[in-house]
């Protein structure tokens, strides 16, 4: 009797191994699935982003500017120091709008899970 708990509790320990094996793979390979912006091709690299590296450059080379300068560039843009540098070449909502946001996602998961 008790060898068989043993057993069991053995079986038990491996199927849960298995699983976890299962989980943490699965977690690790789901970020990839999570990018459903426009395909790019992997071959073309990272875009060009000249410019908001010459203002990077220029913001470090220069005397810290004002209050009001700074604001003024933020207004513009990603942050103070790129404004809106290539700004063009980066994604979002507004040059996007076949993406998915993962709050869409989350909603359309939810109505598919409680309207059926």
């Amino acid at each position: 009797m008790i060898s068989q708990i043993s057993q069991f509790i053995q079986s038990v320990r491996a199927i849960a191994l298995a699983l976890m094996v299962v989980v943490v793979l699965f977690v690790n390979a789901t970020p990839a699935l999570a990018i459903s912006s426009s395909p790019s091709a992997p071959s073309d690299g990272e875009a060009p982003l000249n410019n908001i590296y010459d203002k990077a450059e220029r913001a470090l080379e220069n005397e810290p500017r004002s209050m009001n300068e700074v604001q003024d560039e933020a207004g513009k843009g990603l942050n103070e120091v790129q404004g809106d540098a290539d700004l063009d070449k980066m994604n979002h909502d507004g040059n996007s709008p076949e993406a998915t946001t993962a709050k869409e996602k989350v909603e359309d998961a939810l109505d598919n899970l409680f309207n059926r």
